[in-house]
Parts: C-alpha cells; structure tokens; sequence
C-alpha cells in the first residue's frame, strides 16, 4: 500500500512540473501566432500598409501584439513580443526570439487600450541595439515613425537615418507613431518554455542555437512572404 502511495506521488511531482511547462510553452506559440495575425492584417491594410520596399530591406522584425497602453497624451505601456533576423547570406530568417517592452509612451494617443507595435530594424547597428539585454529607446538609439503606404519611399533623410522604424495600431487604425522611452529587454523565461534553454537573443537569431521548431515556421514562413 505504502508503495503504490509512494507511486502516486512521484507520478504527480512529475505530472504537475510538465503540465505547468506546457502550458507556459503554449503562452509563447499564441504569442506567436499572435504576431503573424498582426503582420497579415497590417499587410492586408493596402494602403495604410507597410511599405514592401521597407520590408524588403528589413533586417530584422519584430511584433509585440496586444500592447497594453494607459494614460492621456501621454503614458506608458507594457507588453510582449517576438524578433526575428535575416541572415545576410541566405536571405532566410532566424527562430524568433522573445522579447518585453515597458515604460515609455506611444504617440498621443487617449485612454487605455490594447495596440499592436511593429518595429522595422534597418540595419546592424539596430539589430545590436535591439538584441542588448537591455534597450532604452531614444537613449541609445533612434527610433524614428514608419511611412505607410505600399508605394511610400523611405528616402527622407530622417528615415535614411534612423535605425529602427515603428509603427503601431489601435481600433483599427495603423500609422507610423513614435516611440519614446520605452524599454525593451530579452525575455530568457520565454526562450527557455519555449526552447528548453534560457537562451539570449543573439544566440537565437544570429547564432542559431535554438534550431527551427516546427511551432515557429509559420512565422518565419510569413516573414518570407512580406519580406522577401
């Protein structure tokens, strides 16, 4: 009797940490899934679109759907996402490593609400930028709003120079909208549900340690389709 009781609870000390894992792995495949909503809905938008040309060049998008935003004219938001890189090689694009944004302010926007952010990164000085532990926008780097549009040129001379382009969307309307003192760190919890290891966000997109699950191609495989 004492055996199978001693049985029961080892089953349990195994169940229960496995049940938990699984439920937090489920927490980043809907956040991925999540992000490939946003970008085709935003895709879709025609002329409030990303530019195709900004994408083409892209090196690099990340998507922090569901954004959660308070205060009048001004607030600060919180909220989690994916990044993604393209290799300069290939032209194929990496795992996407999990990311959280808080504080700061998005645009001039009224009253509470949920938007949908999607940074652009322009080029390497960007990426370094935005796969640090920690970046504080505006303090390290620039982070300039979006044209919208697919036919939109990105040949301003502050476009040209910044090396992150964002854009959001809220209540149905997307914009380039500028983003300030926000700060965006890598999110080792999500990498580890999600991989099995807290890896950082360089050895996810620029080394490749994390592999290709097959819960990420859809992503990867959205991202060609835009981007290509």
């Amino acid at each position: 009797m004492k055996k199978n009781a001693l049985a029961v609870v080892a089953l349990c000390l195994v169940i229960v940490p496995l049940a938990t894992l699984s439920a937090q792995s489920a927490d980043e495949a809907k956040r991925i899934s999540d992000s490939i909503i946003v970008l085709d809905e935003i895709m879709a938008a025609g002329d409030k679109a990303v530019p195709t040309s900004i994408l083409e060049q892209a090196a690099g998008v990340a998507v922090f759907p569901s954004l959660l935003k308070g205060g009048l004219v001004v607030g600060g938001q919180r909220g989690k996402g994916i990044l993604s890189v393209r290799d300069k090689k290939t032209g194929l694009w990496s795992a996407p490593a999990f990311l959280t944004i808080t504080g700061g302010s998005v645009g001039a926007q009224i009253g509470g609400q949920a938007i949908d952010l999607i940074l652009i990164v322009n080029n390497d000085r960007g990426l370094e930028q935005l796969v640090k532990n920690q970046f504080k926008v505006g303090a390290e780097a620039g982070v300039a709003a979006g044209p919208v549009g697919r036919e939109a040129a990105a040949a301003t001379d502050i476009q040209m120079r910044a090396q992150i382009l964002s854009y959001s969307r809220a209540r149905g309307l997307f914009a380039g909208i500028t983003l300030t003192g926000a700060t965006i760190r890598q999110d080792r919890d999500a990498n580890e549900r999600f991989y099995g290891t807290a890896y950082r966000t360089g050895q996810i997109v620029f080394e490749g340690l994390a592999g290709a699950p097959q819960s990420a191609v859809a992503w990867k495989e959205t991202l060609a389709k835009y981007a290509k």
